[in-house]
């Protein structure tokens, strides 16, 4: 399988090229040249399958070609050491609990696939340097992608953070593990972050002396393993009687994982809706409503990990629908979220189901009750994070104590360790010559 440019300026690259890279060389987004689609009778039998079995089933129509299926099933059954459970809150409402993982964020799975099949590249190439990998956070990519690439050898890992936008919580989980994981905590936004990393790419200077990549979902082994979500749900739900018309609300920053869902549809997985559920950072909802893209500065909301003013990955959907406003709004629906409303919905599905979300979450389950769920449709929202990683956020709005996982207690013992970065590129490009 070959990967094209979202800009279409280069030509088309190998997996190994795609996942190594990360970015293309004009800037643009790497896509799969063919999205494959899986027959029916596997989608009917997925009820019957377990999730390594679906996961290395959907795996396989994408990288089948271009690694052993030895390797392969290795890469899937250590990626998926842990499940992804639906949950009923009400009569016609599921969560999707995708925060069962090392970091308890749904992020754990992209990044554990990337940092084992990028190791398994550099064990390949017999690679003479490190590479260098770059990740802009908002919140929880920055730990998944942390503690997934953790002492994997060959690779050096700098993760770039908003100073004071991130929870405790989450800083603690990518601050504290030292070894090959450095953090950087830039004095800016998440934009200011992600426009570092991929300045970073396309600087010759830069690529002459250090190897990069990026784990951020701009990276094709970042986000198309997310697609598993989606098959596994949908197995559950097919389990219960529940598959049919299902709408899926997903609490969308960068887009990443919504993406994968769109890839999972036209794969042949039947989701009759998707929702786009944006806090305040709603540019993908203008744009639902205008045709027009405009991205703007992000602010700071409740649902951080969320804040993003330029989603990487609204070229991805572009690129999919060949651009066709139309297209996207027959299957797309978006939603805005405010700060008030994330309250409001934790206190009310804490109340009145005994179901405690995450503030992500709590924006999934509001744009499923912002659209309405017709006769006949079941509404599925990604509950994103553990709820304890949003502890004053989620008790105060709800007035119940959250338990705190152990493994969440475990990371806050830690001594924090970062280093202060400017929001200039320059200050950026020196610092990573200077570990060259």
């Amino acid at each position: 399988m070959k990967y094209y440019s979202t800009n279409h300026q280069v030509s088309p690259a190998s997996l190994e090229e795609a996942v190594v890279r990360g970015l293309a060389a004009d800037r643009g987004l790497f896509m799969p040249e063919r999205i494959p689609t899986l027959d029916r009778a596997f989608i009917d039998g997925m009820k019957h399958m377990t999730f390594h079995e679906i996961a290395l089933h959907v795996a396989s129509a994408f990288f089948g070609d271009d690694m052993p299926q030895s390797d392969l099933r290795r890469i899937v059954e250590d990626t998926l050491a842990f499940d992804t459970p639906v949950v009923p809150v009400t009569d016609t409402v599921y969560s999707l609990e995708l925060f069962h993982g090392p970091t308890l964020a749904f992020k754990d799975v992209g990044a554990r696939f990337m940092a084992r099949m990028l190791g398994h590249f550099i064990a390949r190439q017999g690679a003479s340097r490190e590479v260098n990998v770059l990740v802009a956070t908002s919140g929880d990519t920055g730990s998944a992608v942390a503690n997934g690439f953790l002492d994997v050898p060959g690779i050096r890992v700098f993760v770039l953070y908003p100073k004071g936008k991130v929870s405790a919580i989450q800083e603690c989980q990518f601050t504290t593990l030292g070894r090959n994981i450095t953090a950087l905590e830039v004095d800016g936004v998440f934009d200011d972050c992600q426009a570092l990393v991929k300045s970073a790419f396309v600087d010759a200077d830069l690529n002459a002396h250090l190897q990069l990549t990026s784990a951020n979902s701009i990276n094709v082994a970042r986000f198309l393993p997310q697609a598993f979500y989606y098959f596994h749900a949908y197995a559950q739900m097919d389990r219960i009687g529940r598959a049919q018309r299902l709408v899926v609300s997903v609490p969308s920053g960068n887009f990443g994982n919504l993406t994968a869902g769109l890839i999972a549809h036209r794969m042949g997985l039947p989701v009759s809706h998707f929702i786009a559920a944006n806090n305040r950072n709603d540019v993908f909802l203008d744009y639902l409503h205008t045709g027009v893209y405009r991205p703007r500065p992000s602010v700071a909301t409740l649902a951080n990990a969320m804040d993003v003013g330029d989603p990487s990955n609204f070229a991805r959907i572009l690129d999919l629908f060949g651009g066709d406003h139309a297209a996207i709004t027959a299957l797309i629906s978006g939603s805005r979220t405010t700060d008030e409303e994330i309250r409001a919905t934790l206190a009310d599905v804490v109340r009145t189901h005994g179901y405690t979300p995450d503030p992500h979450g709590a924006c999934g389950y509001h744009a499923l009750m912002q659209r309405g769920l017709q006769p006949g449709e079941t509404g599925v929202f990604l509950e994103t994070a553990h709820p304890a990683k949003f502890l004053d956020t989620v008790e105060t709005a709800t007035g119940r104590s959250v338990e705190i996982p152990e493994r969440l207690r475990a990371f806050m013992q830690g001594e924090k360790r970062s280093v202060p970065m400017a929001r200039t590129f320059e200050a950026f490009k020196d610092y990573l010559l200077s570990q060259a």
